[in-house]
């Protein structure tokens, strides 16, 4: 007996799939739900735990249902690959935001297009990101965080009390590692 499959996942801890499952629930009885909670897009479909474990479950005649393709993945190549795995073990797949049954030819030439549309989309955005990066950077501002330790007030603390990185470390309240490159970037200031 064929089963009705049910695919959620956000991105971020801070999201929730409440909203994909009630989506779902309204149009479909699912017999099995599998969630990737804080796991992007951008990680191959396999390689997320609740996929995984979906591609494993699933058997011929089953419906994955999934509320948009985007939850599938991210870029075209992995999107068609799952569907075209799912496919293989005669699983359709259907998503309710874009209305199509993936396994059909529209759905498949519509789901390329589609996941084609988003990728084109991410990759513009990036390039708008980068484009305001250069700009601020064109302008003087400074970029990123605010350097939290002072590496020159490090450094001459750890030489005047004979500190060991740990001990320096424990002081300032930060790692190790900063400790280390604190000291590395003071050492090449004064080689310079």
């Amino acid at each position: 007996m064929s089963a009705i499959v049910a695919y959620v996942r956000v991105s971020t801890d801070d999201q929730t799939c409440e909203n994909q499952r009630r989506t779902i629930s309204t149009r479909y009885t699912v017999g099995k739900w599998f969630s990737d909670d804080g796991v992007s897009g951008a990680v191959a479909a396999t390689q997320r735990p609740a996929m995984s474990a979906l591609l494993a479950y699933v058997r011929e005649g089953d419906v994955v249902i999934v509320a948009a393709i985007d939850r599938l993945g991210r870029n075209t190549i992995d999107v068609l690959s799952t569907v075209e795995a799912l496919k293989a073990k005669g699983v359709s797949v259907v998503s309710m935001r874009e209305g199509f049954d993936l396994a059909t030819p529209a759905g498949k030439l519509m789901l390329t297009m589609l996941a084609a549309v988003a990728e084109l989309e991410r990759e513009n955005l990036k390039a708008r990101q980068l484009a305001g990066l250069e700009r601020a950077r064109a302008e003087g501002k400074s970029l990123g965080r605010t350097k939290a330790i002072d590496d020159a007030a490090v450094v001459a603390w750890r030489a005047e009390h004979s500190a060991s990185i740990k001990a320096t470390a424990d002081h300032f309240g930060i790692s190790a590692a900063s400790v280390k490159r604190a000291c590395s970037l003071q050492a090449a200031r004064h080689t310079e």
